[in-house]
């Protein structure tokens, strides 16, 4: 009797030994394969929402009725004091046909020096609040300012990490304005 309980402990080790080594397999390619998959260009943006400087809660990723630009900013960030000017510059430019949001990393930031930063750049386009960080994280954002354009479909096709001119923007935005004009002629 005893044999028997030893014989049958020992199967159900291993049998869980093996269990684990498996999920631990399974679990190091998941990881690897979500390392890949950040939200960079040919990929879906991440769907979520983020509240605005008044508390309205606003969706970002996902398909939209336009073309999406989406810039990560800090209010310690020189480089994004720099380009704050240009973004303000672009929201009006393209305002009716580009939904530009500026994402606050509020939980590296204080609110009050990010809404100081807001009325100081005069910025008017919409400003949301990233407070605890699941933007930034979802959206795999490591550096400042980091900027993504995303068309109708949800598909990031610009990831841009620093500042880039104005004119730059420009011709990026252009591009994939062409491209859905083109897309929507074709339907």
């Amino acid at each position: 009797m005893m044999r028997r309980t030893w014989i049958l402990l020992t199967v159900v080790l291993v049998l869980a030994g093996i269990a684990v080594y498996q999920n631990k397999s399974k679990q190091s390619e998941a990881l690897a394969a979500s390392a890949d998959m950040l939200p960079k260009p040919g990929f879906t943006a991440p769907t979520l929402e983020l509240p605005d400087l008044n508390d309205n809660k606003v969706a970002i990723g996902g398909k939209q009725d336009k073309l999406v630009l989406i810039n990560f900013w800090a209010s310690w960030c020189y480089p994004c004091e720099l380009e704050a000017p240009d973004m303000e510059e672009l929201s009006q430019a393209y305002g009716g046909r580009v939904d530009l949001y500026g994402i606050n990393a509020t939980s590296y930031d204080k609110e009050r020096q990010a809404r100081e930063f807001v009325d100081e750049q005069k910025l008017t386009f919409p400003i949301l609040m990233d407070r605890d960080g699941n933007a930034t994280d979802l959206y795999k954002v490591s550096s400042f300012p980091t900027s993504l354009l995303i068309d109708s479909q949800g598909i990031v096709r610009e990831r841009i990490t620093g500042v880039i001119s104005r004119q730059e923007w420009q011709e990026r935005i252009d591009k994939w304005l062409k491209v859905e004009d083109d897309q929507k002629a074709a339907a």
